[in-house]
């Protein structure tokens, strides 16, 4: 999927709508559960198969996201399974409803949907029988047992960290000030101050909604730049730039471009421009990478 420095891009790859069980198999019916309330996260355990960007990435397509226990796999005849990666197959999941972490649409008591899954050295299925997983998806409409994963990976393996990690995610995207999606860098300024070291860089950013986003560097003499940023009309408040592994830092450091646009830097004098790029680069740097597992 993505991104960050030191070879990775930060351009985003968001899951495009992606197959339903209907093309594979008939309907089954129907019931509901119940959601839970969402809990503080854990650390993501060393060596997971997915970090803290993967499970944005997911849950930020994802209208249903809910926990399940495997209760059978079949394998989709290859010539049925179209646009599958060389060494997956895509396979029939018929799973048990465990928990609803989000979402407003009925669940049934068993759940149906297709996940492309790698495949061993012998070209045989995973062995996931009985196995709890986390699925991303959307409901099929008028058919609560059937599910469309927002990408075709989008069933990841269940355990408490990276449930809890979800479920941070979940609230942070379901609160009423959450930090929108952003897609570059709009406009790049760097205005010198009155006293020499004294000035302020604004970078305001795009964003797929034209919601207002942007990011203050504020320099003082003797002192080291100071950021910031904000989702709001409000000017960012410096001094507290965003944590790892949280909404607002995803936000930056998995979708900033590595370098300033073309044209986007407006600062009125090369000293200008070059400042701000440098401050730019500052916060790339400040945010890190944005590793990402999934492929």
């Amino acid at each position: 999927m993505k991104f960050a420095h030191q070879g990775h891009t930060r351009r985003s790859r968001l899951p495009r709508p992606w197959c339903t069980v209907a093309a594979a198999i008939a309907v089954f019916a129907a019931g509901s559960v119940a959601g839970a309330s969402p809990g503080r996260a854990e650390s993501l355990p060393a060596g997971a198969a997915v970090t803290y960007a993967d499970l944005a990435d997911l849950a930020d397509s994802a209208s249903l996201v809910a926990r399940a226990r495997v209760l059978k796999v079949v394998r989709v005849e290859p010539e049925r399974a179209r646009g599958v990666r060389p060494g997956q197959g895509r396979f029939l999941v018929t799973a048990k409803t465990l928990a609803l972490l989000t979402g407003a649409s009925p669940l049934g008591a068993e759940l149906r949907y297709l996940v492309d899954l790698p495949l061993d050295a012998r070209g045989r299925a995973p062995k996931i029988g009985k196995q709890i997983v986390l699925v991303f998806a959307r409901p099929v409409t008028g058919r609560p047992g059937e599910l469309q994963l927002v990408a075709p990976d989008a069933q990841v393996p269940w355990n408490e960290p990276v449930e809890s990690k979800v479920r941070e995610i979940l609230y942070e995207l379901l609160a009423p000030d959450a930090p929108g999606r952003i897609s570059g860098v709009r406009e790049a300024i760097h205005v010198p101050g009155t006293l020499r070291g004294e000035g302020e860089t604004q970078l305001f950013l795009s964003s797929p909604d034209q919601r207002a986003a942007s990011i203050l560097v504020q320099h003082r003499p003797g002192q080291p730049p100071q950021w910031g940023a904000s989702f709001s009309e409000v000017v960012a408040t410096v001094g507290s730039p965003p944590q790892p592994d949280t909404l607002v830092w995803y936000r930056l450091a998995c979708f900033l471009p590595n370098v300033l646009p073309s044209g986007a830097n407006l600062s009125d004098s090369p000293a200008a421009r070059a400042q701000a790029e440098a401050d730019y680069r500052m916060v790339l740097g400040e945010l890190g990478p944005c590793p990402r597992l999934r492929k």
